[in-house]
C-alpha cells in the first residue's frame, strides 16, 4: 500500500543483483577493443605466414637479431616444442574449444584489459586453429607455419606471440585483481 499521497507504488531503488555492468556504450567500446585486437592479430598472424611461405626457405635459418632470434620456416604439425605432433586432431579440437569459451567469456567482458586479453587470444587461437583446418596434409590435421626461431630453443608465429601475450595478461590482471566481469577478487 502508498504510505502518503503522491508516492510511487514501486521503489526506486534497485536490488542488488550481482556485479556491475558496463553501460551500453561501454560495452560497445570493450566489444570494439576485443574485435580490433583478434582482428589485427589474425591479419598479422596469416600476413606473416604468407609472407614467410613466399619468401623463407624450410629448414634454412636467416639470422634476423644475430644468431638469438633467426627466421625458420618449418611446418609443426604439435603444439609448443612440438608436443603432441601425432595427435593434431586433438589440438585440432582443443583450438576450437578455446575459441568457443573465449567468444563466450568475451560477452560478459567489463574492463579494456581484458577485452584486449580475449582479443589477442582469440586472434592468435583462429590464426593456428586456421593453420589446423586448411594446411596439409589434411583438413583438420593441418601443419601450423612457424618461421621464428628463439634462440635455437623453439620455432613459433605471431599467433604463438599473441598467446603467450595473452596468458602474461591474465597472470597481471589476476594479480592485479580484475576478473573480467568487472568484479573484484576475493
Amino acid at each position: 500500500m502508498q504510505e502518503e499521497a503522491g508516492t510511487s507504488l514501486t521503489s526506486t531503488s534497485s536490488p542488488d543483483t550481482g556485479p556491475a555492468s558496463a553501460p551500453a556504450d561501454g560495452r560497445s567500446r570493450l566489444y570494439a577493443v576485443l574485435l580490433t585486437s583478434a582482428v589485427l592479430t589474425l591479419v598479422a598472424d596469416q600476413g606473416s605466414k604468407i609472407w614467410a611461405l613466399r619468401t623463407l626457405e624450410p629448414g634454412v635459418p636467416k639470422p634476423l637479431i644475430g644468431d638469438w632470434i633467426r627466421l625458420n620456416l618449418i611446418w609443426n604439425s604439435g603444439a609448443a616444442f612440438s608436443l603432441g605432433d601425432k595427435v593434431t586432431w586433438l589440438l585440432t579440437a582443443l583450438s576450437i574449444v578455446i575459441v568457443i569459451v573465449v567468444a563466450v567469456s568475451a560477452r560478459k567482458v567489463a574492463s579494456t584489459g581484458w577485452a584486449l586479453t580475449f582479443g589477442l587470444l582469440l586472434g592468435g587461437a583462429i590464426g593456428n586453429l586456421i593453420d589446423r583446418v586448411f594446411r596439409e596434409p589434411k583438413a583438420f590435421q593441418g601443419h601450423v607455419v612457424d618461421f621464428l626461431d628463439y634462440f635455437g630453443f623453439f620455432i613459433g608465429n605471431v599467433a604463438d606471440i599473441a598467446i603467450v601475450l595473452a596468458a602474461g595478461m591474465v597472470v597481471w590482471l589476476t594479480l592485479r585483481g580484475t576478473k573480467p566481469d568487472g568484479t573484484p577478487h576475493e
